[in-house]
């Protein structure tokens, strides 16, 4: 799951001085591009992030701060607890091992086994979600379909049957990765559009389907960025493969799965980065600087 992932380069950090992105996106064998997102979404959480460019450049968390048994309730002790053993069984090694028994030594209360199997989403943005996501887990975990009503971005409501797959938390939102029975294609699914859901009893093989992986394109958005020069090294580095250079400046195409994590990253570059293409996308970012205008004046 991705929450593993960001526990795990959010451990990475607190660990070592210093990591680069290209050490990080080894380690978690995804892309340099992915935890450059990932790093943003780390820090929208609360933890200060601090990044270097040049030869010794890279990430690490801002001096002054550290973690504390004041940061967390015992509900999320059982979360990080509960996923470091389920990394710990996935890759092996001392090294889960031995923050899982730092965790428990820290907080003692994680050795009930009735904690164990109780984990609470406290980074979802509604009370609804947090009823939704332990019964999706609860699917993905014994394989079960799942029924449900979903309300899409353009207001249209269907009745969907999903083989659930995964949880994935991206720019503040959770979404289920699932295979759609009746899209006959794996999708995404926002949890905050699903109502009415229903776990099944029937029950599916996962990765039965020989359909492709993800149809993200059907729900992204083609986005075209000219970038200053003076923004280059980033850009190379966040939007591999996706740049062309022109000398002056730089163009990237790519796609963004979220409007709101388009905005947060595009904003991030400031006054370095332009917006071509969509002109719905210049309209919210547009909006978007009016409503911190508004907070300031």
């Amino acid at each position: 799951m991705k929450l593993d992932r960001l526990l795990g380069i959010t451990m990475e950090l607190l660990t070592k001085k210093r990591v680069t992105a290209t050490e990080l996106a080894s380690r978690f064998e995804v892309s340099i591009r992915t935890i450059y997102r990932d790093i943003e979404l780390i820090n929208q959480s609360g933890i200060p992030i601090a990044s270097f460019s040049g030869t010794d450049g890279g990430f690490e968390i801002m001096k002054g701060f550290f973690l504390s048994k004041q940061h967390f309730s015992i509900d999320d002790f059982s979360v990080i607890y509960s996923l470091l053993e389920g990394m710990e069984g996935a890759v092996g090694g001392t090294t889960f091992t031995s923050l899982v028994n730092k965790l428990s030594s820290l907080q003692p209360a994680l050795l009930d086994e009735g904690l164990k199997k109780k984990i609470v989403f406290d980074t979802s943005t509604s009370e609804e979600e947090k009823e939704v996501l332990p019964l999706l887990l609860e699917a993905i975990d014994q394989s079960r379909r799942v029924g449900f009503t979903y309300i899409n971005a353009y207001g249209q409501v269907s009745e969907r049957k999903i083989e659930p797959l995964n949880l994935l938390w991206e720019g503040g939102t959770w979404y289920l990765e699932g295979y759609c029975l009746l899209r006959k294609a794996n999708r995404y699914f926002r949890i905050s559009r699903i109502t009415n859901l229903d776990l099944l009893e029937e029950t599916f093989i996962p990765g039965a389907k020989t359909i492709s992986s993800i149809d993200k394109q059907a729900g992204g958005i083609n986005v075209h960025l000219r970038f200053d020069l003076t923004a280059q090294p980033r850009v190379f580095e966040q939007f591999p493969g996706e740049c062309t250079y022109y000398g002056n400046f730089v163009d990237v195409k790519t796609v963004f799965y979220s409007n709101e994590y388009a905005l947060s990253v595009i904003l991030s570059y400031g006054t370095k980065v332009e917006i071509l293409s969509p002109d719905g996308l210049k309209q919210d970012l547009i909006e978007k600087i009016n409503e911190i205008r508004k907070m300031y004046f």
